[in-house]
C-alpha cells in the first residue's frame, strides 16, 4: 500500500476498504475553568480550528464543528471548515451530536467520530483507527480507545477512568475504581495505595474518543439515565445499561494532553511552538 503524500490524509480502512466516516467537533463556548476555550489562540489559530485540522488529517470525508456560539461558527467558517449552530441547553456533548444527526439526516449506519474541541494535539491516526474499529464490529453501536497503565497512582486515581474489554475487544465495564481488582496482588497492601504492587491482569485507561453509528445517536436522547451512570458519573455506562455494545481499540500509547485549564493551554502552546 502506498503512503499518502505529505499533507494528504490517509483514509480509515477496514479490510482494505475505505471507511467514509464523518468527524463532528462539539465546541461549547461556556467553560468555567477557561472562558471562551474554543477560541483560545494556539500558534496563531483558534483551538477549535486546530482540532478540525487534525480531524481532516485523519481522513474524515467531512469535518463539521457543532457549536452554540456565533463567534465560534464564524471562526470555523473563516478558516474554511463547515460548522452548524446547535442549541445551548444540551446536557451532554452526545446530545449535541444527536441534534446534528437530525439536522443532517445521516443514514443510521453512518459512522461519526466525536473529536472533542479541546484536543488540539489529538493523533489523527487514532481518530481514523477508532472509526475503522467500529466498522469491523457490526454488533457495536460505539467504539472508543484505551491504553495500558501500570502505575498504581494511576490505577487507583478516581479521575482516571478504567475499562475492562472482553476477548473480542468489547467493553464489559467502565469505572473510576481500579478494575480488574487483582485480589492476590492488592489485598495484602490495601489500603496503602502507595505500596501497591503491579496488577496481575492488564489495566486499561479509557481514552475519551468515541465513534458512533448515527442510529445510536438518534436513540441516545431517549435513553433514561442509568443508576451506574449516576453513581460513577460516566455517561458511557448509560449505553451499556441499555444493552448497547462498545468496542474498545487498545493502543500502546497515551494520547497527547487536552486543554481544561489555563495551565493546560500554556503547556499545549509550548508543545505546538516547539513543533513548528
Amino acid at each position: 500500500m502506498s503512503r499518502p503524500e505529505r499533507g494528504q490524509a490517509a483514509p480509515a480502512t477496514h479490510g482494505g476498504a475505505s471507511i467514509p466516516f464523518i468527524a463532528v467537533v462539539p465546541a461549547r463556548l461556556a467553560s468555567t475553568r477557561l472562558p471562551d476555550k474554543p477560541l483560545a489562540d494556539i500558534g496563531g489559530r483558534p483551538m477549535v480550528v486546530r482540532v478540525a485540522e487534525r480531524a481532516r488529517e485523519a481522513g474524515a470525508r467531512q469535518v463539521l464543528v457543532a457549536t452554540d456560539a456565533q463567534s465560534v461558527f464564524d471562526a470555523v467558517t473563516d478558516a474554511g471548515f463547515d460548522a452548524v449552530l446547535t442549541r445551548a441547553d444540551h446536557p451532554t456533548g452526545t446530545d449535541r451530536l444527536a441534534e446534528v444527526v437530525e439536522q443532517q439526516g445521516w443514514d443510521d449506519e453512518q459512522i461519526i467520530v466525536n473529536v472533542q474541541g479541546d484536543e488540539p494535539l489529538i493523533d489523527p491516526a487514532l481518530v481514523r483507527d477508532v472509526a475503522a474499529h467500529l466498522a469491523k464490529l457490526p454488533d457495536c453501536a460505539i467504539a472508543t480507545a484505551a491504553h495500558p497503565i501500570t502505575d498504581p497512582a494511576e490505577v487507583f486515581n478516581p479521575n482516571i477512568v478504567k475499562v475492562v474489554p472482553d476477548a473480542r475487544g468489547v467493553a464489559l465495564y467502565f469505572s473510576r475504581a481500579p478494575i480488574p481488582w487483582s485480589r492476590d496482588a492488592y489485598q495484602a497492601a490495601w489500603p496503602d495505595v502507595a505500596s501497591m504492587p503491579a496488577s496481575t491482569a492488564a489495566v486499561y485507561r479509557h481514552i475519551g474518543l468515541y465513534a458512533y453509528r448515527a442510529g445510536f445517536l438518534r436513540r441516545f436522547p431517549h435513553l433514561s439515565q442509568a443508576p451506574i451512570e449516576q453513581a460513577e458519573a460516566l455517561e458511557q455506562l448509560r449505553a451499556l445499561w441499555h444493552g448497547e455494545r462498545i468496542g474498545v481499540l487498545v493502543t500502546e500509547h497515551a494520547p497527547a494532553p487536552g486543554v481544561d485549564t489555563p495551565a493546560d493551554l500554556e503547556r499545549v502552546r509550548a508543545l505546538v511552538a516547539a513543533g513548528d
